[in-house]
């Protein structure tokens, strides 16, 4: 049944559902990494084109549901756990799909190529970069499981073990980042030092976005010990 009292409607809408919502839109942009660097290494620039034009768009309809959520986001006094942490974690989801464009975009402004010796290790890496924000957005998904058990009992430990699991992979993202780091740097005197300097800032954001995706785990956790 529809109403039109507003307090209703406040508990009607699940203030979480939109925040799911948003980080699966936030990993949607972030995969196109994969197939826009797999473009790059195949020196297919107008596919590179294309996908970064669909990691705008998305990053776009992202930026959007987040200011939506805010909007509409209850008081603390409706909520279950704190606005200011769910802002927070708002906040850290988004940066997910603000790095995926930004990668892309400074390749594609630059037309950067990818030196064929760090190729295949480029690849791992972002997909091991993808893995870690996939878990985020799994981890995120059991928030409607929390709430509705009142942060207690099995579920709690089901989402403490993926957070675990997330760490582990945003550590071995980290250890990629400082093998494909030591990779190029062994390589970089061939390279024109302007390129080998925007290689090393994408290889950080690459590290980045899975930073992000770990810190949308940390800010999980804040709320489990709440």
């Amino acid at each position: 049944m529809v109403t039109n009292n507003p307090i209703l409607q406040m508990f009607a809408r699940s203030p979480f559902k939109p925040m799911q919502e948003h980080i699966a839109k936030a990993q949607a942009c972030a995969v196109e990494l994969l197939p826009f660097f797999e473009a790059v290494i195949a020196d297919d620039w107008e596919t590179a084109r294309k996908i970064q034009h669909t990691i705008a768009v998305l990053e776009g309809e992202a930026d959007s549901m987040k200011k939506d959520v805010r909007q509409h986001l209850p008081n603390s006094i409706f909520l279950p756990v704190p606005r200011t942490d769910l802002l927070e974690l708002l906040r850290m989801q988004d940066k997910i799909a603000n790095r995926a464009k930004d990668i892309s975009g400074i390749m594609l402004g630059r037309e950067m190529p990818v030196p064929e010796p760090i190729q295949p290790l480029m690849l791992d890496f972002v997909r091991s970069a993808l893995a870690t924000s996939e878990q985020a957005l799994k981890s995120l998904n059991e928030l409607d499981e929390l709430v509705s058990t009142g942060f207690r009992g099995r579920e709690v430990d089901v989402v403490e073990r993926m957070i675990i699991e997330l760490d582990d992979l945003e550590h071995k993202n980290d250890e990629l980042e400082r093998q494909i780091r030591s990779e190029l740097f062994s390589i970089e005197k061939q390279l024109h030092p302007i390129d080998a300097m925007f290689l090393y800032k994408v290889i950080r954001w690459i590290g980045d976005l899975a930073d992000r995706a770990q810190q949308v785990g940390s800010r999980l956790q804040l709320l489990l010990a709440r």
